[in-house]
């Protein structure tokens, strides 16, 4: 690959999508609050794996729950509450397909994609909850199976940063037999179980004439969440062709049609749905506060 290829936002460094735990996790999110009044942001009281509080021992506990070095230390029987479990599971659906490989100034498409699907899986895994991966290329499609903690984000992180090279060189080896995405998500009420939650990032390019309805089909036992990748620049090019030259010499048309009157807006509708609007040349960190304000941390399962 030249340098051209492997240039920040062109190439997918998986790197850069670990670093975006820090960026997610400062981002400006609605805390939880406590049920008492004060509204300090607290952890909820249940019975996972990680230990959230210690309290004195009362009549009808479990006596399995003894934290015997602070019942040393203090002399009275103390107790382990634990931070509650939820079992929600996150699919993250990067649309890797040809049309998803550009960008006008600071990343390509694809590569706001995968960092958008980045910053929601570790907000999710943050929370307990775990994630899983469709990854959809002009060849074929890479999955991860669902999985929680830091371990189930790096899996996925390494399954965006494999498709993303794949789809690439697909790209520039001229490959565009990309399938309609309304085919391409098929396959996905297979991946993950009721209940689950699946966050589609997108240009939502050649989505099929039978889009609609496999999103109100998932929408029956899922709930579809979907990400208009798009890039702002493109909006304000006056209408028509532009040749491009590839590093390799080749040449190729890309056709902007008429700039439309809502490119700015926030939301727009897609398939007969409601799908937040990304920005692919803004910094990440503006990103992350969208993504943030738009998914929040305790939102109902």
């Amino acid at each position: 690959m030249n340098d051209a290829l492997s240039a920040a936002g062109v190439a997918l460094r998986p790197d850069a999508l670990i670093a975006l735990r820090q960026v997610a996790m400062t981002a400006d999110a609605d805390p939880v609050l406590a049920a008492l009044p004060g509204g300090f942001s607290t952890r909820r009281k249940g019975h996972g794996l990680e230990v959230a509080d210690m309290r004195e021992y009362v009549d009808g506990d479990d006596l399995r729950h003894l934290d015997r070095g602070t019942t040393a230390r203090t002399g009275r029987l103390h107790v382990r509450q634990f931070q509650e479990e939820r079992d929600r599971i996150t699919l993250l659906v990067a649309d890797f397909r040809s049309a998803m490989y550009w960008g006008l100034r600071r990343a390509f498409r694809s590569v706001a994609a995968a960092e958008i699907l980045a910053l929601i899986g570790w907000t999710v895994v943050e929370q307990g909850g775990r994630v899983s991966l469709l990854a959809i290329t002009p060849q074929r499609p890479v999955v991860v199976a669902p999985r929680g903690r830091a371990r189930g984000m790096l899996d996925v992180i390494g399954g965006l940063v494999e498709a993303h090279a794949e789809g690439l060189a697909a790209v520039r080896s001229g490959e565009k037999d990309d399938l309609p995405l309304d085919i391409a998500l098929s396959r996905v009420d297979r991946l993950v179980p009721s209940g689950a939650e699946i966050v589609i990032a997108s240009g939502f390019d050649n989505g099929g004439a039978g889009l609609a309805d496999r999103l109100d089909a998932l929408a029956r036992r899922r709930k579809p969440q979907l990400v208009l990748v798009t890039d702002a620049e493109a909006s304000r090019m006056p209408q028509g062709r532009y040749p491009l030259r590839l590093s390799d010499g080749r040449l190729v048309t890309v056709h902007l049609g008429r700039a439309e009157a809502d490119a700015e807006a926030a939301v727009r509708e897609i398939a007969g749905r409601r799908a937040l609007v990304v920005n692919a040349s803004d910094p990440v960190q503006d990103t992350a506060r969208r993504i943030a304000a738009a998914f929040p941390l305790d939102r109902a399962a």
